[in-house]
């Protein structure tokens, strides 16, 4: 059943009147299909008025809905035979990235991303997708060996941010995302990103550094979550509505800016509510995008990607 976000409480409303009429039928002579399908017309159109005009600060709750599609869900449908690998070879494994080996449209590819979970154990597991020190490390240690046997690179982001705690900060959190982008930016091989629900901060951008990022359409990307943002500009959580306005963290936005590339389209509705539909999308996507480069040899993809990110400091604000 779907979950409800609050803006969504009109449309909400209607389903709930709509599963009651439908339970009534069931139950005996009552033919309550006209009045069903009057109020399924309305809750749609409700549905398309909402998802057409969403604010900044509804779109972050879009982007966190607990059923939009996790790393894994996208996983299962684009990569065949997908082999992970564990550890970075100096502390432990990660979960809260996964990685490995797996085969996309025929061709070898290396594929990681930040995987939330989708219940109170596999959220625990993975940490609610905020990698640790050794997570960014492991994302390294797979993009070098992608650049040594040329395999292109496919990235899903999905993280509120890397690991606050003390003991992150105690084994190098900053050291292991600088040196995880200084390897998206130095391999020679395609490296394509794909923003599918919240991109946050360095936790983000350490295995987005990419030769193209695509972004779904009510995703968000930033440099603090808004509640964050707003507790340091006003001292309150509270105005996290008016933070997500003043970043500018939209894929709309960050698409004008030329800090993304392409703004992948999801239904209406949301990813949530049409899973199979979604991934469908994102894999054509990524196959567009893709051929777009296998083109290219080492050295001119290296520096398609280094001006890319060189430029992106000439764009007005």
């Amino acid at each position: 059943m779907t979950k409800f976000l609050e803006f969504e409480r009109p449309i909400a409303d209607l389903e709930g009147k709509i599963e009651e009429l439908r339970h009534l039928s069931n139950t005996g002579d009552l033919n309550i299909a006209e009045e069903v399908s009057r109020l399924q017309t309305k809750a749609d159109r409700l549905l398309h008025q909402a998802y057409s005009s969403l604010t900044p600060w509804q779109k972050v709750q879009v982007a966190r809905h607990p059923d939009r599609p996790k790393f894994f869900d996208y996983l299962d449908v684009l990569v065949q035979d997908f082999m992970p690998l564990a550890g970075d070879r100096f502390f432990g494994e990660d979960c809260a990235i996964v990685g490995g080996f797996g085969r996309f449209m025929g061709r070898t590819v290396v594929v990681m991303g930040q995987q939330k979970g989708h219940d109170t154990e596999s959220r625990i597991k993975h940490n609610f997708g905020m990698p640790k020190p050794e997570g960014y490390r492991k994302a390294r240690r797979l993009m070098e060996l992608a650049d040594r046997f040329g395999f292109p690179v496919i990235s899903f982001i999905d993280t509120a941010g890397a690991y606050p705690g003390i003991e992150a900060e105690e084994r190098g959190q900053a050291e292991a995302i600088a040196k995880c982008i200084e390897t998206c930016l130095k391999i020679k091989v395609p490296l394509i990103s794909i923003v599918i629900g919240e991109g946050g901060s360095g936790g983000a951008i350490a295995i987005a550094a990419a030769n193209a990022v695509l972004m779904l359409e009510h995703s968000i990307y930033s440099v603090i979550s808004p509640e964050g943002c707003a507790s340091i500009l006003w001292r309150s959580a509270t105005k996290a509505a008016e933070a997500a306005e003043a970043q500018r963290l939209t894929a709309q936005e960050l698409h004008k800016l030329g800090i993304i590339d392409k703004i992948i389209q999801e239904p209406v509705g949301g990813a949530h509510r049409f899973k199979k539909v979604m991934t469908q999308q994102v894999k054509e996507e990524i196959e567009q995008t893709l051929k777009l480069f296998l083109s290219m040899d080492g050295a001119k993809i290296l520096s398609s990607r280094r001006e890319k990110f060189i430029k992106m400091g000439n764009k007005s604000l």
